[in-house]
């Protein structure tokens, strides 16, 4: 195996602008670099950061090496930037990130949301009429965020992390510094209720003293830094979020008046609707019907009402969400497979009479779009696929061109997450333009000359004698999905308090949730003040058992 790979493309966004006033453009980023690109010719119109010669590498986490050499240097911690100037990294400075895993425009095309990976930096840059990047602000969030939204009317952006907890910021940083509100810490005034005097015996005055130094290692932890910059909590869950979508519905059919909703799912597979701000703390309802976690929302613009979500099952789940009523169960796959939805989105082609309302499904390390056609009726019917050249990354869709442009994998074998290519390829993009008729939907190729140019163009160069240390590293950073699937034993659940009746009832729960076979039980009790949950369980035709354990 020799030459170079291209790193694929992680997102690719189209932008629509105002052909009298700025050509339309797709964005795309790839490794640690953002692409400008116009959407007519493919002619590359401006990259960042522009003044940092981004080591290929970067994208694996090492320095390049040849064989021969050390191992590679143990990885630092990202530092946060001392403030939240709109300042890029300048010649003198290394970018901190190797990949920009999600972009997002604005519906005008005037600005584009990027977040950098290792530093949890969300980035607000101002696209030019020429198509290039003039950055305006940079956040830095407390914890990775999984999924990033516009809301409010495209003025605020709403983040999920890997905690559980949605925060919204202004689009538009304020100019003025931020203060944060310190809230002064409670003092405990509580201590030891034993003196010297009250306890007598070696064992308990060595347990007075823990507790006085444990007390007084309490009173200097210093208090959790605020961020620096305007921000509000909206909602949490227990669980790491994956994806949240924000969406509005008319009040009743004779007003105006819209209200607000936020939906958001996470790893528990659960989908929650809450109320949008500022009332995100009141819970509509939640839609439960998914076995495994979710990892992708879907509301059609055309449609607010309908909802389609997908992730660690084999199926896809169509909901009216504001009732939390399961409409239908779509298979993806015939058999019993284990697969990834990577991403679901929605689009309208062609023009009336014949319009055709469709939702495509990416499935990880598949070179396959799925392709659906949404009814008026509220169903979903499978249509023919789109076959790529390599597995499905991201989707731009034009509805104007009734196009799709679709960011293909170049460096691993089709159907595959982990093998590589025996020889490069120069295949980035593939464009496809959708014919609507009276009983299907036909691709055909579209827009070649552009993507013929982008592909010539590239973009930073992998050599295709990486070691396996890089290429794991590599992959992980296109594949990670697959991590958010439970392994076996892993559940928690809270009880405290629990009556008998209700102890044995939760029991039953937990053992349907967790597909524990009848008579596999060994152990089921509660013990300690705190009613702590022991199942011990195991899978039939192995030795030894697996504990489930569930903390208060």
């Amino acid at each position: 195996m020799a030459g170079f790979f291209q790193i694929p493309f992680q997102t690719i966004t189209f932008v629509d602008r105002d052909h009298a006033v700025a050509p339309s453009l797709l964005i795309s980023s790839a490794g640690a670099k953002l692409y400008s690109y116009a959407a007519e010719t493919g002619e590359r119109l401006a990259s960042w950061p522009q003044d940092v010669a981004v080591d290929s590498s970067k994208a694996i986490g090492t320095e390049a090496s040849s064989e021969g050499q050390g191992p590679p240097g143990k990885r630092r911690k990202v530092s946060e930037p001392s403030d939240q100037a709109a300042e890029g990294p300048t010649e003198s400075q290394k970018v901190t990130w190797s990949n920009i895993p999600i972009v997002l425009a604005s519906s005008n095309g005037q600005y584009v949301i990027a977040l950098t990976a290792e530093d949890k930096c969300i980035r607000v840059f101002q696209l030019s009429p020429e198509g290039t990047f003039q950055q305006l602000s940079q956040r830095t969030m407390p914890k990775k965020p999984g999924s990033i939204i516009l809301a409010d009317n495209e003025r605020s952006i709403v983040a999920a992390d890997k905690f559980g907890d949605v925060y919204s910021l202004p689009l538009i940083a304020s100019s003025e510094p931020y203060v944060p509100t310190q809230r002064p810490r409670a003092k405990n005034t509580e201590g030891p209720a034993a003196t010297n005097l009250t306890v007598h015996t070696k064992r308990n005055l060595e347990a007075l003293e823990q507790q006085k130094l444990y007390k007084n290692q309490n009173k200097q932890e210093p208090q959790k830094t605020a961020l620096s910059f305007e921000h509000q909590l909206l909602l949490g869950h227990v669980s790491l979020l994956t994806d949240v979508a924000f969406v509005a519905l008319p009040v009743d059919a004779s007003s105006g008046q819209k209200r607000t909703y936020l939906l958001s799912a996470d790893r528990d597979e659960h989908i929650r609707v809450s109320r949008g701000p500022p009332q995100t703390h009141i819970i509509e309802n939640y839609c439960f019907g998914h076995t495994a976690f979710v990892s992708k929302l879907c509301i059609p613009h055309w449609a607010p009402e309908f909802l389609v979500s997908g992730g660690g099952d084999n199926f896809l789940l169509l909901w009216k969400w504001a009732e939390g009523r399961l409409l239908q169960k779509i298979p993806l796959v015939e058999s019993d497979a284990t697969i990834v939805v990577r991403g679901i989105w929605a689009a309208t082609f062609g023009n009336s009479p014949e319009v055709s309302r469709v939702i495509l499904v990416a499935i990880e390390g598949s070179s396959q779009l799925r392709c659906f056609g949404l009814e008026s009726d509220g169903t979903m019917k499978s249509q023919a696929p789109v076959q790529l050249s390599g597995n499905v990354l991201d989707v731009a869709i034009s509805e104007k061109d009734s196009t799709i442009t679709v960011a293909v994998d170049s460096i691993r074998e089709p159907q595959s997450t982990q093998e590589w290519r025996a020889s490069p390829s120069s295949i980035l993009l593939e464009a496809f333009h959708a014919k609507p008729n009276a009983s299907c939907l036909e691709w055909e190729p579209a827009a070649e000359t552009v993507v013929a140019k982008i592909n010539t163009t590239g973009t930073s160069d992998i050599p295709a004698t990486a070691d396996q240390k890089q290429k794991k590293e590599l992959n992980d950073m296109f594949y990670s999905l697959g991590n958010l699937r439970k392994s076996a034993g892993e559940y928690l659940f809270r009880a405290r308090k629990l009556s008998e009746s209700r102890k044995v009832a939760l029991i039953q729960f937990i053992l349907d949730a967790a597909k524990i076979p009848d008579g596999v039980l060994a152990v089921g009790n509660v013990f300690g003040p705190n009613s702590i949950l022991e199942i011990v369980g195991g899978e039939s035709g192995t030795t030894g058992t697996t504990p489930l354990v569930f903390n208060t």
